[in-house]
């Protein structure tokens, strides 16, 4: 049996962060904290089967929709504030994880917080990891290697002049508006948000997750993290997968994708054992 709780804290801007907790009927010793990507949500897709299936292992499952995700407090169904979402900004993505991260470590002190991250996601927890030592694991499911790699290149003279950039979601077929504010966020603070010297100098146990056939993010960019981290992290390459490893949304069977239910496994596996 699983248990829901939802949570609402403060975020960037004092905006809403609206999350939830599914626990198992157990006595854990960990609470994943999942981030999800560009253009995610918490209740994307499988999100929520897979909090089920972490429950079932006995590890207890927070995740929670970003501040500026454009997902409104009272529709949490999709993006749909598109103005909201133009807004967003690594910098608040990480004022809010860190946000979220102090209310777990005071709800649940006994717990050892594990971070899980996708796409966007992932690079926001790559930055988290290093230098927070709450965070005792991680792991990343296709993690971008660099901000910029979001948009093309090209187009940020354009963005530049006229202020804003439209991008296509795949998904929904609209167009979804990034303010220059995001722009400016990335460059400058080059320095800052270089994942690969984050992945240096994260010293915590860490599976690097990609799927062979991402045309999103290339399997290199999850051997270079390898490469930048050999001693403490894993790779794993899941032949044949997708981005999202089989998911999509809406989700609407009771198990996972073949591809997405092997690395859930093998997450669940890597945070339980002993490093």
């Amino acid at each position: 049996m699983f248990e829901k709780e939802t949570f609402e804290i403060k975020g960037a801007d004092d905006l809403p962060i609206i999350g939830d907790i599914t626990y198992s009927n157990s006595y854990p010793d960990y609470l994943v904290i999942f981030v999800h990507g560009f253009k995610g949500f918490k209740d994307w897709g499988t999100h929520n089967l897979t909090a089920s299936y972490f429950a079932d292992k006995s590890i207890f499952f927070l995740k929670f929709n970003f501040s500026h995700s454009g997902v409104k407090p009272d529709d949490l169904s999709d993006i749909k504030d598109l103005e909201l979402f133009s807004k967003n900004t690594p910098s608040k993505e990480l004022y809010d994880l860190d946000k979220v991260i102090d209310f777990a470590a005071k709800k649940f002190p006994h717990l050892q917080i594990v971070l899980l991250g996708h796409s966007r996601g992932g690079a926001i927890s790559i930055l988290q990891a290093a230098k927070d030592n709450r965070v005792k694991k991680l792991l990343t499911w296709a993690a971008i290697g660099n901000f910029r790699d979001l948009w093309n290149d090209e187009d940020e003279p354009e963005w530049r002049k006229a202020g804003i950039h439209y991008i296509l979601n795949g998904r929904t077929k609209e167009l979804m508006p990034l303010d220059i504010s995001l722009l400016d966020d990335v460059l400058n603070h080059k320095k800052e948000f270089d994942l690969n010297n984050a992945a240096k100098i994260i010293r915590k146990p860490w599976l690097i997750v990609q799927g062979e056939n991402d045309a999103a993010v290339k399997v290199k960019v999850a051997e270079k993290f390898h490469q930048d981290q050999p001693q403490t992290s894993k790779l794993m390459v899941v032949e044949g997968a997708n981005h999202v490893f089989g998911a999509s949304h809406p989700y609407k069977k009771e198990v996972l994708p073949k591809d997405l239910e092997k690395v859930v496994l093998a997450c669940a596996d890597f945070v339980k054992a002993a490093y």
